[in-house]
């Protein structure tokens, strides 16, 4: 755990610096939760560079280091050196002393540190000789990034090709996947350096949404609500909590603690929770959003400071900051694709209605597609994924046969009210100057006040700027933005963290209002996180234990890796937890509904897959064709292909294990 922490503390330093290249005035915190996952993006892409070159060891993996560390070269600069100082005497000043509001400030972050490391605990458990996961939603997902991870440490996977589809390019975003590979080459176990960069993350993402929402709203107590709001959203489902609590005869603290289901995602709901659906299953989003949120931060700056006309008078003047900007943003395409495809979307439409300001928008542009077009251009060459799959009309999202207004009432509960009431009430001052034709009042910055005066120097922007957004949602919800309807959530997450910035002014101008306003208040924050925060307790509570490897998977495993070469290729049952997964060896095809989701045509392959099992007259010709070397037989097999054991009898076996068996047939 620690040397995790070291090497992580060790990649923040590469990423560190370069926030004082694109950014002038931010908190340290800031900077250090953007240095995180920007260093751990440059440090993620060096080591695959480096790695295809010549293979993951642990030479490239310092090589990696070193390389990401050299944005520290920035400080030699006596500027920077300066705000350095100057950012660290203001983090020492909010520390020293007490008072209450010191005291409550760290008690918000360290209250979210602790649920971070306790959730991600649950991620992956290991005992002697199980696997379990603590998530609801995580069971196929951990094998998943489990099989990529071991393909890069294990299985020699480079350049790297899909361990799940043989013979196909990897184009899957697995640079979250590298890294924790990078980590275990370093001597760190693979469940210490998944939990440490899950919580250095989500930390992360804390800091950089509470930010973005001061940034947009310069509200600081608002943006104290963002996180919560984000972490442990929901819908109306604590209402059906109580209907099942009402049911049964436990008390409230007992059915607490044995809850029989989550209440953001199921039959009756879809969104999900973000920490149960999103941040624990995907972890190239945990690392892509945050990324996206710096440059979010970023593109709102361009958009609405006054400040930024002047940098496009002088080209020079501001060609820096949105060329390093663009460099960032680049890297997502092997990070979280979908958050580039958001990125694309918001600055087609700020550029629209900022014509004046194409220059920044350009050189920002340029910036992405030198790092982006080259990753994407590889991802295309060789992938089985077919681009076909991932645009269709679709109405609806995943409402099924459900009233599309009342689904999303019911998945968000108060939090399209809430847009509307805070944007009502964004705009509702300035038709109040306006009609009283008052003289402007000068302000120093775009600090908001929610009452009679201007919110702003500059309304509209915000408004401008959450049209993308809207966008966002309207887009995912009349077309399939991936082959499965469902994964626009990875789109549509976007849509509510835009949205977060209006719903925490309606909330603070209700605040500020006292009296009955209040309740109001509080009744309606606890209908935005209140389900959310039940599927959230119900993993960390630890009621969730899922087995997905049993000890003779694990054992098998093991002797895999020591009797045959790391690019061997297995022929295995198409499950999500064959014990091929551990081995970091390459399988035909695994899991059928991971293949479909990423928009690969499995069908023949899948029906040669149960040829070769039943041993049909053309099983050893289809072997030849497809190169397999070892067939896996073991509970899943039995189940789900219902092998010809006898056919198989003529091959040597090469390790075995209770009721798992390989067959060397090549």
């Amino acid at each position: 755990m620690i040397l995790s922490i070291l090497i992580l503390m060790f990649i923040c330093a590469g990423g560190f610096p370069l926030t004082y290249v694109i950014e002038r005035q931010k908190t340290f915190l800031w900077r250090v939760a953007a240095g995180v996952v920007i260093g751990s993006a440059l440090f993620g892409t060096l080591t695959f560079l480096l790695s295809v070159l010549g293979g993951l060891s642990n030479v490239t993996v310092a090589g990696a280091l070193i390389l990401a560390v050299s944005p520290a070269a920035l400080f030699f600069d006596g500027r920077r050196r300066t705000e350095l100082t100057r950012d660290w005497a203001r983090a020492k000043g909010k520390l020293q002393g007490a008072s209450t509001p010191k005291l409550l400030r760290f008690a918000y972050y360290a209250g979210f540190l602790v649920l971070f490391v306790f959730f991600f605990d649950r991620a992956m458990i290991e005992t002697d000789q199980n696997i379990f996961t603590g998530g609801s939603n995580n069971l196929g997902d951990l094998p998943f990034h489990l099989g990529a991870i071991f393909s890069f440490t294990e299985g020699a996977n480079f350049p790297p090709q899909n361990p799940n589809f043989a013979g196909a390019k990897f184009s899957y975003p697995f640079i979250a996947d590298l890294i924790t590979a990078a980590f275990v080459e370093l001597g760190v176990g693979i469940r210490d350096g998944m939990l440490v960069q899950n919580v250095a993350w989500a930390f992360s993402l804390l800091v950089l949404v509470e930010n973005f929402v001061v940034q947009l709203t310069g509200e600081k107590f608002a943006a104290k609500l963002a996180p919560p709001i984000l972490f442990f959203s929901g819908g109306l489902g604590f209402m059906w909590f109580f209907s099942d609590f009402a049911g049964q005869s436990k008390g409230l603290f007992e059915f607490l603690n044995a809850l029989p289901k989550d209440y953001t995602i199921g039959d009756e709901f879809r969104w999900g929770n973000s920490l149960t659906t999103l941040f624990l299953t995907q972890r190239s989003l945990l690392l892509g959003m945050p990324i996206t949120l710096v440059v979010l931060g970023f593109l709102w700056r361009v958009f609405a400071d006054e400040e930024t006309a002047a940098e496009n008078r002088t080209f020079t003047l501001g060609l820096v900051p949105p060329m390093v900007v663009g460099l960032i943003a680049g890297l997502l395409p092997l990070i979280h694709l979908h958050s580039l495809v958001v990125l694309f979307v918001v600055t087609g439409f700020l550029l629209l209605m900022r014509l004046e300001r194409w220059k920044t928008f350009a050189v920002f542009g340029a910036g992405v597609c030198i790092t982006a077009l080259p990753a994407i251009l590889w991802s295309l060459s060789g992938s089985a994924s077919s681009a076909a799959e991932f645009i269709d009309w679709h109405f609806g999202f995943d409402s099924r046969d459900s009233n599309i207004i009342w689904f999303w009432i019911k998945n968000t509960g108060a939090l399209i009210p809430l847009i509307v009431i805070g944007a009502y009430l964004y705009m509702l001052p300035q038709r109040r100057k306006d009609a009283k034709e008052r003289k402007p009042q000068k302000l120093t910055s775009n600090k908001i006040r929610i009452d009679d005066e201007p919110l702003s120097n500059h309304r509209p922007n915000l408004i401008l700027f959450y049209i993308p957004f809207v966008f966002l949602f309207i887009l995912s919800n009349v077309t399939k933005l991936a082959p499965w309807e469902w994964d626009n959530i990875k789109v549509l997450i976007y849509w509510f963290v835009g949205s977060i910035p209006l719903v925490v002014i309606a909330l603070v101008w209700m605040w500020r209002q006292a009296g009955a306003w209040r309740a109001v208040v509080g009744i309606a924050f606890a209908v935005l996180i209140a389900a959310g925060s039940i599927d959230v307790w119900r993993t960390v509570s630890r009621q969730i234990n899922y087995r997905v490897f049993e000890p003779d998977a694990i054992v098998i495993a093991r002797r895999i890796k020591a009797v045959t070469p790391p690019k061997s290729l297995f022929l295995n049952a198409p499950t999500y937890n064959t014990a091929v997964v551990l081995s970091g060896r390459q399988s035909l095809m695994r899991y059928t509904g991971h293949l479909s989701s990423h928009g690969i045509d499995f069908g023949e392959r899948e029906s040669h897959v149960k040829r070769i099992y039943q041993g049909a007259p053309d099983a050893v010709g289809l072997m030849s064709k497809y190169g397999i070397e070892y067939v896996l037989i073991s509970p899943e097999e039995r189940t789900l292909v219902a092998p010809n054991e006898a056919f198989l009898a003529r091959f040597p076996v090469v390790a075995e294990s209770g009721q798992y068996r390989v067959y060397k047939v090549r």
